[in-house]
């Protein structure tokens, strides 16, 4: 039965039943090896995602990386998959409000990580 619903869903549906079953929705055959991006982003410290979550069913994701105006860094990026599996699995969860530290929101990824990586394909995780 799964498998006749797993062919049959549209392909959103079996996209999200692929990640909750903790499988990656890109693989070795699209040039992608994951471990692999993730020790890249693990050599760009600095900043956090931080994930605040209210009795009220609310959400709060915070960029931390004030010097550098909340700019992602590769462990940040890291850190944000992480957060977002998270909320995922928040069955209490019911909205989610995404801010910057210290006034600013962000300015993007961090470019030092982003030159690093090299690949469109390497900047996926």
């Amino acid at each position: 039965m799964a498998r006749r619903v797993l062919t049959t869903s549209p392909i959103p549906m079996k996209t999200k039943l692929l990640h909750q079953i903790g499988l990656s929705l890109y693989n070795t055959s699209h040039g992608f090896h994951e471990e692999e991006v993730k020790r890249k982003l693990e050599q760009f410290p600095g900043g956090s995602v931080d994930l605040q979550k209210e009795d009220s069913g609310i959400g709060i994701l915070t960029l931390n990386n004030p010097s550098k105006m909340n700019a992602f860094s590769g462990v940040m990026m890291l850190q944000l998959l992480e957060k977002v599996i998270e909320l995922e699995n928040w069955t209490e969860g019911k909205g989610l409000i995404v801010r910057g530290a210290k006034n600013t929101f962000s300015s993007g990824s961090d470019l030092n990580a982003v030159k690093e990586l090299g690949t469109p394909e390497a900047s996926i995780v």
